[in-house]
């Protein structure tokens, strides 16, 4: 087996990514790191730190430039970084060397790594929220349209009370559209250009530091942090936290599908199901699966990440080698997480025919709340519940329903609604309605 899924021959369809994956590739951070070079150039050189016609050079030369990543392994591994043997193989590819000793002009190795990572974070934040929408979409119309069917809710994986089937869709897509709402703020508060030099104080960038690092930010559309956070990793633990998020959200749908079309219960049908290698009858719910499998694999990721978060003093190496190992494919999950919801939320249908049969499946028992309740009417609360724990052993000792036992036990009480699953949903319905309203937002062409 590959030692990343997520790029071997044989796994990387049912591990996914789709375009964030190239984003995680050495040509794209080269490329990345490239583009932050050019852009540290250009602000340079508007401000007269270095000279503008070098500016312009550098620039130039990062659009036309194609550096091999595979060529500057050596160097990295003897200095555990690339941006050395990149700006040094960029300087040669330029052919111009009083243009091309202004390139990396007063930056460390951090600078234009952790910007050249914030410009991928964007995108696949972009990715991500992308599938995202289209799941919460295609999850409010489903729950919208069986907003009013009753469907036997569950606690502890027992039969408990009536829900409708809309509700139990709005609490898989809830959650999304509470991750949506919060990205505008994540993005503006999150998304950072770094640029402080070899300790953070921005020695070497001269008298117009704070200038530069502002005019840096400007010039990739990222925030400026008015400050160095070559230590503070929370504005990447945040970004990656939300993505962490969005995986466990999403485990929340596939785990309830999985559970769902199980033998017995099968009040979901999938359209989409993988075979079996030797049960014709199969079809397994790979997508429920793979998002459940993916929020697992997401925790443990986080959870090293958050462990790599405390640098020693200015600059610490090997807790930024651990965010190295870690950040990548929590990030790569949570677009695959993202992809595989899309596809699975628009192949969910409700079985009519077996939610009903559930709903009547040990003898009406889960009215037994509704009818403690209606004889709270008679008896004190503790006495009515102790009447129908009863009442519900005898129903299902004697093979005949509650609302049978119930009625021959208090014939001059009406019962009907007690027993009426669609008059026992409480407020399911109107938080299906509310999710699906909520939802239209992102129904709309941005």
């Amino acid at each position: 087996m590959a030692a990343s899924l997520f790029e071997s021959q044989l796994y990387s369809g049912v591990f996914a990514a789709g375009d964030a994956a190239r984003l995680f590739s050495d040509s794209a951070e080269v490329r990345a790191m490239l583009l932050v070079e050019g852009a540290l150039a250009k602000a340079q050189g508007a401000l007269g730190v270095i000279p503008a016609d070098s500016a312009a050079a550098i620039q130039r030369a990062v659009m036309e430039v194609a550096i091999d990543p595979g060529a500057l392994r050596a160097e990295t591994a003897q200095n555990g970084v690339p941006v050395p043997a990149l700006v040094a193989a960029f300087r040669d590819e330029m052919n111009a060397p009083e243009h091309a000793q202004y390139v990396h002009w007063g930056a460390t190795s951090q600078d234009i790594m952790d910007t050249a990572l914030m410009l991928r974070l964007r995108q696949v934040l972009a990715l991500i929220e992308a599938d995202v929408k289209t799941t919460v979409v295609q999850l409010a119309a489903l729950a919208d349209t069986h907003a009013d069917r009753p469907i036997a809710g569950r606690s502890f994986g027992l039969h408990a009370a009536p829900t409708s089937f809309g509700a139990i869709v709005a609490s898989w897509g809830a959650p999304l559209l509470d991750a949506l709402e919060e990205l505008p703020q994540l993005r503006s508060s999150n998304l950072l250009v770094s640029l402080s030099g070899a300790i953070g104080t921005g020695g070497a960038l001269g008298g117009q530091a704070h200038e530069t690092r502002a005019a840096l930010a400007a010039g990739l559309a990222l925030s400026d942090p008015k400050r160095s956070w070559h230590t503070d990793r929370g504005p990447i633990l945040r970004l990656v936290g939300w993505m962490h998020r969005v995986t466990l959200a999403l485990a929340k749908l596939g785990q309830d599908c999985q559970a769902m079309v199980q033998t017995g219960i099968e009040t979901v049908k999938i359209a989409q199901g993988g075979s079996s290698s030797t049960l014709p009858h199969k079809q397994n719910p790979v997508t429920a699966a793979k998002l459940v499998a993916l929020a697992h694999h997401s925790t443990g990721l986080h959870a090293s990440l958050q462990i790599s978060a405390p640098h020693q003093y200015q600059r610490d190496a090997s807790a930024w080698f651990a965010e190295w190992l870690s950040l990548p494919s929590l990030v790569l999950t949570a677009a695959t997480a993202a992809q595989s919801a899309a596809a699975l939320s628009k192949a969910i249908a409700p079985r009519i025919d077996q939610i009903n049969i559930d709903l009547s499946r040990n003898f009406y028992v889960i009215h037994s709340e509704a009818l403690t309740f209606a004889l709270t009417a008679r008896f004190t609360r503790p006495e009515a519940q102790a009447i129908v724990k009863r009442l519900c052993a005898e129903a299902m000792t004697q093979g005949v329903s509650l609302s049978q036992v119930a009625m021959e036990q208090f014939p001059d009480l009406t019962l009907d609604q007690v027993f009426d699953p669609i008059r026992q949903m409480g407020t399911a319905p109107i938080e299906a309605r509310a999710f699906s309203k909520r939802a239209q937002a992102y129904s709309k062409p941005d």
